[in-house]
């Protein structure tokens, strides 16, 4: 779910496989449901661009009753999609096996990806170029050696503070990452946690984590709050 400048909210829908807009008299409407004439596999997450209007989103099979095997999936991969704001559908990228949260850094140069995957359990970096599509990603951080060690939960929901630091929910709860690449260290909740997003001031981080809704008080602060 976001919000966009106009405080409308913007949903990702497994069980329709789009992206819908809440109007203000309480309808929706489809802001994209396919790709290149074939539907999309299940939305997962959202994030917007640079300029509050663009959408970056995932595009995953989890919202399918069988997953990557149900009949009923008409792409054969999972991609990473830019949605302009005249309705032009781009695929970014079809490299990562279940894309799933995603964010920017606070500059947008760099998109951060999260791949739910148990036997490659990472997140991506990809360059941002000036056009807004993506260079070639890089393995920003690996968590498979947690999910082999029997943590709970798969890398999924992330955001970004202000110093452009990850806070991403992965194995075992939710891990700080520096830009470069370096875990700080993991907010662990003992459950399988799923996504994050900054709230009050900006400087306090909610997380979902299986069927617990969580918050800590954290020394930083969101990105662009």
């Amino acid at each position: 779910l976001l919000l966009d400048e106009k405080g409308q909210l913007v949903s990702c829908e497994h069980g329709d496989r789009r992206l819908s807009l809440l109007t203000a008299g309480g309808g929706k409407r489809t802001l994209v449901d396919a790709y290149q004439g074939k539907r999309l596999n299940s939305p997962n997450d959202a994030c917007f661009g640079a300029d509050g209007k663009t959408i970056y989103f995932t595009d995953p099979p989890y919202g399918l009753p069988k997953r990557w095997d149900d009949p009923q999936r008409e792409l054969d991969f999972c991609g990473v999609y830019r949605l302009a704001p005249d309705g032009t559908v781009t695929l970014l990228t079809k490299e990562m096996t279940r894309p799933n949260g995603l964010a920017f850094s606070p500059d947008f140069k760099t998109l951060y990806v999260a791949q739910s995957d148990p036997e490659a359990a990472l997140w991506k970096a990809f360059p941002v170029k000036e056009d807004g599509t993506l260079a070639e990603g890089r393995v920003f951080y690996d968590a498979t050696a947690a999910v082999e060690e029997g943590l709970p939960g798969l890398p999924d929901g992330l955001k970004v503070d202000e110093k452009g630091k990850l806070w991403a929910t992965g194995p075992g709860g939710v891990y700080v990452i520096t830009p470069d690449g370096k875990l700080l260290g993991r907010l662990s909740t003992g459950e399988r946690t799923s996504n994050c997003a900054w709230g009050n001031d900006g400087t306090v981080l909610y997380l979902t984590a299986d069927r617990y809704l969580c918050r800590i008080q954290t020394k930083t602060k969101g990105a662009g709050w």
